[in-house]
């Protein structure tokens, strides 16, 4: 590395580092977890992930697109157990690595994925607004979203809520500003800008604020334990092991398709960086830590910064540590409104706000299959939600090929010719059959399926049916093919 590279990479760490602070804490407050533990997945994510290979610029961490999955396990099995289904997601991201499965998550609908941010954004926005007015939220995201209307009232009725309300609201308005000022002070990021506004005004105007608790690194890893291992003997922690696995790799690698396109640097490797992610987030787990992904928003920041080498992101864990275990105190100084409002306004850039409307005008089932599966992420939960989405994305495929076409020739007298061609798949059933029982019930019919590229076995076994009855009742025989009719035995 030349000197020069060098000087980018630090200048990129610190600026990373400076975005990660503060989202590293605001994540692991969402997830109902110590923020310590928050800045512990940063850590590593710096100092483990950063050093493999697979991808040599994006940066990994605690997700906002994990916390609603994080806190509904932390709700169900406690912070102890965390650890342990953390750790089993790291195992289980080495061995699909291992298997080279991690090209095959590129095959993964980008509309469920896109939904599954959406779904995830909207119940961030919806819960961290509670946080923000020092108000508890509901359990489920559909009465998060109910609440809403009153939870302003309630706020405006106590000073302490009205305040936190306010500071929050502050944060988030200075986020939405930070693009539009001028380059020279834009060099401060803007998560960091807003989260020291924030924390400044909070003794100046004396406000009656909550601020973040704090006890220490050392003090809040907690590596699982045998009395932490009840949740590998359900079936629904071995479900959200799965869903850790599947859902952080899924955004780590689509994180990584997207940094490709932001440099013309060496390319990522998928199957490292699975087995990167794996390592990150076993190691996590041994210190009873968040789940680490790869995150864009730190990703891009990074390449921005003007980063060469992985060596940006390995140094911006190792500023993490130094912050962390050297000025500790620091962080508790900042409020939780202003964390609060840094997560609303991350839950807001992970709606698709702007590609909705072209995607319904271009491709209207990729936008169905997105909005059901973010509906179904606030209804039900996250795994639920995007096996939900995944099954939808499968049956729009199935119909969009199973395209066929049924052309009939009467030429009045004589047989009705009945050509099928293209896929004929269950899912044409009505339409095929419709047109069949239209025909003349008195002239020879022929069916010619020469141009039928996929004939499956319900459209072999309903066209078989189809000219049996015809056959029985007294007109003259349908000819169908030899092999449609062999297909029944």
């Amino acid at each position: 590395m030349t000197a020069t590279t060098w000087r980018r990479d630090i200048a990129a760490s610190l600026v990373v580092f400076l975005v990660a602070l503060p989202l590293c804490a605001g994540v692991a407050v969402a997830s109902g977890v110590p923020a310590e533990l928050g800045l512990i997945t940063g850590i590593v994510g710096g100092l483990v992930a950063g050093l493999l290979p697979g991808s040599s610029l994006q940066v990994s961490g605690p997700a906002a697109g994990m916390t609603v999955l994080v806190f509904e396990a932390v709700q169900r099995y406690g912070v102890a157990a965390l650890g342990t289904l953390v750790l089993a997601a790291g195992l289980l991201q080495l061995i699909l690595g291992a298997l080279r499965m991690g090209r095959w998550f590129r095959a993964i609908s980008v509309a469920v994925v896109e939904g599954m941010l959406a779904g995830i954004g909207l119940t961030i926005i919806a819960g961290q607004l509670y946080a923000m007015a020092g108000v508890t939220a509901p359990g489920s995201g559909l009465a998060k979203l109910a609440g809403l209307p009153g939870l302003l009232g309630d706020a405006l009725a106590t000073p302490a809520a009205a305040a936190s309300l306010g500071l929050g609201a502050a944060t988030i308005a200075v986020l939405l500003a930070w693009p539009h000022l001028p380059a020279r002070i834009r060099v401060v990021p803007g998560p960091l800008a807003a989260v020291a506004l924030a924390t400044a005004a909070v003794p100046v105007l004396d406000l009656p604020v909550d601020r973040l608790q704090v006890q220490g690194l050392l003090s809040a890893i907690q590596p699982p334990g045998l009395d932490d291992l009840a949740p590998l003997t359900e079936l629904a922690g071995l479900g959200t092991i799965v869903a850790f696995a599947l859902i952080a790799s899924a955004e780590s690698l689509f994180s990584a398709a997207a940094v490709d396109r932001m440099h013309d640097g060496p390319r990522t490797d998928y199957d490292k960086e699975l087995i990167a992610q794996g390592a990150g987030n076993t190691v996590c787990g041994a210190l009873g830590a968040l789940p680490m992904t790869a995150v864009i928003v730190r990703s891009a920041t990074n390449v921005q910064a003007g980063a060469r080498t992985k060596a940006a992101r390995v140094l911006h864990g190792l500023w993490l540590l130094l912050f962390a275990a050297l000025l500790p105190a620091a962080l508790g100084l900042i409020p939780l409104a202003a964390l609060a409002g840094v997560l609303v306004h991350a839950g807001w850039k992970l709606l698709p706000t702007a590609e909705l409307r072209p995607l319904w005008r271009r491709h209207r089932g990729e936008a169905v299959v997105l909005v059901c599966t973010a509906v179904a992420v606030v209804a039900l939960n996250l795994f639920e939600g995007v096996l939900l989405g995944l099954l939808l994305a499968v049956l729009k495929t199935a119909w969009d090929t199973s395209h066929v076409h049924l052309e009939v020739t009467d030429d009045g007298e004589g047989p009705v010719h009945v050509a099928l061609t293209g896929n004929a798949t269950f899912l044409r059933l009505p339409k095929m059959l419709g047109t069949l029982e239209a025909l003349p019930r008195d002239r020879p019919i022929e069916l010619d399926l020469s141009g039928v590229r996929h004939l499956d076995h319900a459209c072999r076994t309903a066209l078989t049916a189809w000219a049996d009855q015809h056959n029985q009742e007294g007109t003259p025989a349908v000819s169908v093919p030899p092999d449609l009719v062999g297909a029944r035995t």
